[in-house]
């Protein structure tokens, strides 16, 4: 918290610009902007920040100084006429829709706009922009500044209206003047065509009047090879009851908070659905075997003179070996690992330990909760593998491939993208520094803990399986319907449990929205994993009773799938909600990061599902006589 005094100087920070209309960042500083006379200097919050790096985030300080509770208008500066170059690069910036992104005190500045009759709210404000059935571009080089503050009652004597414009310092207090915090920071960004004459005679920090917005274009002004452009901007200094702990309440506003509630409770009634389904499957197959072993039924037992059919007669192939058991061993241990960083990372940000400016804090906690988290994938992978196995041999194997699975795919990708926006000069382009970095953090710290858990998996008891499979493998029945088409479905219905929240997750990721980590989102976080274990547990029993000994790969399919169809919603949000971004450079790096996204999901969704049905089918064989 930070505690202000009248005439204290506060300077506003800038970050990256940033666009909806492509995913590529650039620095503030590569437009024809004023620079502060004493340098460019970056933030300390953003020095070894390794989230912040991967966001792209470049935040450096402003020539946009405050005084405290001083109300007044200010020249910043005049550019030099514009080159060539600057002009081209200034008009491909505004088309392109790219954006200020400013704070001060850790607040992003807030501007509100109407749009078809509704008042909106947004963070940052745009560069310029283009009238309609116009070819002129217009840059925004005057910015009126609201600050809100609230004063801490009992430190000095109230006597200042901060609503009236002023350009003199507040009065002092019969004992000293009271002391505030910043708790709102909002812009009205203005296009206006100086006198170039009148702004050569100011020097920086000179008062001006104060104005208007314009709204004739003839007095906007227009960016065009060799005409200056003079920054001027204004601050007034607002009372407000908002306290310094609700100041962030507003930036969560930015979406309506029923439609998440809306999406746990389509959660919860799909829940309550498949779980019928489930109580049923136990009822109608499972009883007569409890109540033949229990004696508590003489019909029960009359009926197990029958024929055995269904998944009874794949005693001796339900734990036969799958097909490439060692890949299906690291994918699921991988899984538990991503699963587990992602309810840790959820938990932690939803009770309020990740604070709002602290910006790429939750990219960081990710990374190192996944690196530490690779002990229980490790004892999982390796586990799972010694029990298929039936042996500890290639242990070191399974563990280094747990080690490598997620994380290579991540960085070979990543080096990918990192190569096109290197080449664009984009700011979220990585350094060979945090490269080192990280491949740092995944040799000292996440492989030998990964290691540690294969080598306790090793220790730990093996888990025997309740029946002996036979040597010759039993014949499968010919399916009336595709087993993929069944997989898919399982899928779809996961996805339609949570794309409401993706859509919600995809625009806090695209469009610069902020995304409240809530008891919403734990909800449905919840929701989702008993939602793959349900699903995932019917289509086995459906593949058993149809005397299909194979599944093993389609559990962790059934549940998977649903990463596909979050890849193809990806793809549907990058072309109609996005309108396709602009140029191949952006959508090539949309894509990569979509990837990313539905292998990360493939994988913890495919292992929940997997563990559920093995837990399923190894208790359905252990407590039932065959």
């Amino acid at each position: 918290m930070h505690t202000y005094a009248g005439n204290d100087l506060m300077f506003a920070q800038v970050n990256s610009l940033t666009s909806i209309e492509t995913v590529l960042p650039f620095s503030y500083y590569s437009l024809p902007y004023c620079k502060p006379v004493w340098g460019i200097r970056e933030s300390v919050s953003n020095v070894g920040n390794f989230g912040a790096a991967l966001m792209g985030d470049q935040i450096v300080n402003s020539p946009y100084r405050f005084r405290g509770n001083v109300n007044e208008s200010v020249y910043l500066c005049t550019t030099d006429p514009l080159t060539e170059h600057e002009a081209r690069l200034l008009k491909q910036r505004i088309r392109d829709l790219y954006q200020v992104n400013m704070m001060l005190d850790g607040l992003p500045v807030l501007r509100y706009a109407s749009f078809g009759g509704y008042k909106i709210q947004w963070t940052g404000f745009p560069i310029g922009y283009v009238p309609p059935n116009s070819d002129d571009v217009y840059i925004i080089n005057h910015l009126k500044f609201t600050v809100l503050v609230n004063e801490h009652r009992g430190h000095g004597y109230d006597i200042t209206d901060f609503d009236t414009p002023s350009n003199s310092t507040v009065s002092k207090g019969y004992e000293s003047a009271p002391l505030f915090e910043i708790v709102g920071f909002t812009v009205v960004p203005c296009s206006v065509k100086r006198h170039q004459e009148n702004m050569k005679r100011l020097k920086m920090y000179d008062n001006i009047d104060f104005m208007e917005c314009p709204h004739e274009l003839m007095t906007f002004q227009v960016v065009r090879e060799n005409e200056r452009i003079a920054f001027t901007y204004e601050v007034q200094f607002v009372k407000s009851d908002i306290c310094w702990q609700s100041r962030w309440d507003i930036y969560s506003k930015q979406g309506d908070s029923r439609v998440h509630w809306l999406s746990a409770l389509k959660s919860l009634i799909s829940i309550l659905l498949l779980t019928g389904i489930v109580f049923v499957i136990f009822l109608k197959t499972i009883s007569r075997e409890l109540a033949k072993r229990r004696g508590l039924n003489k019909q029960a037992e009359a009926q197990t003179d029958e024929e055995p059919s269904g998944w009874k007669v794949l005693a001796g192939d339900a734990f036969r070996e799958p097909i490439h058991s060692r890949l299906l061993s690291v994918m699921v241990g991988t899984g538990v690992q991503i699963t587990l960083t992602g309810f840790v990372t959820v938990t932690i940000a939803a009770f309020g330990f990740v604070p709002p400016d602290a910006r790429g804090m939750i990219l960081t906690l990710i990374v190192t909760v996944y690196s530490f988290s690779g002990i229980v994938g490790g004892y999982v992978g390796v586990r799972l593998w010694r029990m298929l196995k039936g042996s500890t041999d290639g242990w070191k194997s399974v563990s280094w491939s747990i080690t490598f699975l997620f994380p290579g795919i991540v960085l070979i990708v990543h080096m990918a993208l990192n190569l096109i926006m290197w080449v664009n000069r984009s700011t979220a382009a990585v350094s060979i520094s945090m490269y080192v970095t990280v491949l740092l953090l995944w040799f000292c710290i996440s492989s030998p803990v990964t290691l540690l858990g294969g080598l306790l998996a090793t220790w730990a008891e093996a888990i025997q399986y309740p029946v002996k499979t036979s040597h010759i493998p039993r014949e499968i029945p010919a399916w009336t319907l595709p087993s993929w088409l069944l997989v898919l479905s399982a899928g779809m219905m996961l996805f339609v449990t949570l794309f409401i929240e993706l859509f919600f997750f995809l625009s806090s990721l695209w469009l610069g929205r902020f995304y409240t980590v809530s008891g919403t989102l734990c909800l449905c976080l919840l929701s989702l994993v008993i939602l793959c274990a349900e699903t995932s547990l019917i289509i086995t029993y459906r593949n058993l009773q149809a005397e299909d000994w194979k599944w093993w790969w389609k559990s962790f399919c059934a549940s998977g799938s649903a990463s596909v169809f979050v890849f193809m919603y990806s793809i549907n949000y990058l072309v109609f909600d996005l309108n396709g971004l602009s140029g191949p450079p952006s959508v090539t790096v949309y894509v990569g990061y979509s990837l990313i996204m539905a292998i990360a999901a493939l994988l913890s969704t495919g292992s929940i599902g997997f563990l559920a049905s093995f837990y399923f089918v190894n208790g359905l064989f252990s407590s039932t006589e065959i």
